[in-house]
């Protein structure tokens, strides 16, 4: 079998090797476009996988990267080069005569009305806006958080001393004063756990942002589950600030936050955790059928639990300004109820 010679203004090349200035046969095989911008998404290992086109009329295109695809060469000097829609169709490689097309039944030229109407035209959608790249805090901004006064453990002591006959506050500040190992993600643990005690149980929140504090300065090391605590204690030191005035430094708070959000360099994936990220914060869990649950069951102990949970996803919300489906004032409202419910 042999091939269909290409057209001499025509060539095939992998997607891989496409730049910026490309014309290419878009996938309808009528129409060109030029790149305006080339983009390469790597897989889990690392290699090439997908290449992102943008083009030069709007929308973009996704191809494999092993994928041939056919490349227009420019026209030579003085020759003008027509759209590839208005190009006669081609018939074993070569130009057929105008106004005619082949009968795929019998393979013989069927006439066309001269003024056939032209190809619809392919709309590719284009991929979601790239999100702001993020900033973390300035060292000025930094400097709001103040250090701790003694290491962590007499922190920790501190804490424990005002609040002597408060038995999960005790329990965890004995844990915690055997040493503070921040590598460690259940040491983390007892540590948020401690300033919500705190601030929840004890409505201390001069000890709560102190130790909250120890975990606030920390940076973000990739590792979700310790994350998770730093996290937390972000989010609680953020309100406490907000609630006493502090609001410079509470912004503070809510830029680290962000911090993972900001580590993504590649468009495409930081476009896609936008996305997802977004779509996290329009719709929490808030524990509704865990408390419902609870209540029914007339399950004090579990409902105040579920309701600690719920607590935390609220002050997460709130310390990343609210989303789009519960505004600030509705989140100030839900906390101070929750707040209320467990302190009761």
């Amino acid at each position: 079998m042999t091939e269909t010679p290409a057209a001499p203004n025509h060539s095939e090349q992998q997607a891989g090797t496409l730049s910026t200035g490309s014309v290419i046969l878009l996938p309808d095989g009528q129409r060109t476009a030029e790149i305006h911008q080339v983009e390469v998404e790597r897989d889990d290992f690392g290699a090439p996988a997908l290449v992102l086109a943008s083009l030069s009329g709007g929308g973009t295109l996704r191809i494999a990267v092993g994928t041939a695809v056919t490349v227009v060469a420019e026209a030579p000097d003085g020759v003008t080069r027509l759209p590839l829609a208005a190009a006669p169709p081609l018939q074993g490689g070569q130009p057929a005569e105008a106004g005619q097309s082949t009968d795929p039944r019998q393979g013989q030229p069927v006439e066309e009305a001269a003024n056939a109407p032209a190809p619809a035209a392919v709309v590719v959608p284009p991929l979601p806006p790239v999100p702001p790249a993020g900033t973390g805090p300035s060292e000025k901004e930094l400097a709001l958080i103040p250090a701790p006064e003694g290491t962590p453990e007499s922190v920790v002591e501190a804490a424990a001393a005002v609040h002597p006959d408060a038995v999960g506050v005790l329990l965890l500040a004995d844990r915690l004063s055997k040493g503070v190992n921040f590598k460690s993600g259940s040491c983390l643990k007892d540590l948020t756990d401690l300033a919500h005690e705190l601030f929840i149980t004890l409505k201390d929140a001069d000890h709560a942002l102190a130790v909250a504090d120890l975990l606030t300065v920390l940076p973000y090391d990739g590792n979700p589950g310790r994350w998770a605590s730093v996290e937390a204690s972000l989010a609680l030191a953020s309100y406490i600030c907000r609630q006493d005035g502090q609001n410079e430094r509470a912004a503070v708070y809510e830029k680290l936050i962000r911090t993972p959000e900001n580590q993504e360099t590649d468009p495409f994936k930081a476009r896609m955790a936008a996305k997802v990220r977004q779509r996290s914060l329009n719709e929490p869990n808030l524990y509704d059928k865990e408390i419902f649950r609870s209540i029914d069951n007339s399950n004090q102990d579990a409902e105040r639990e579920w309701r600690l949970l719920r607590l935390e996803s609220l002050l997460f919300l709130r310390a990343h300004g609210g989303s789009e489906t519960i505004g600030m004032t509705e989140l100030e409202r839900r906390i101070t109820n929750e707040l209320e419910a467990v302190r009761s």
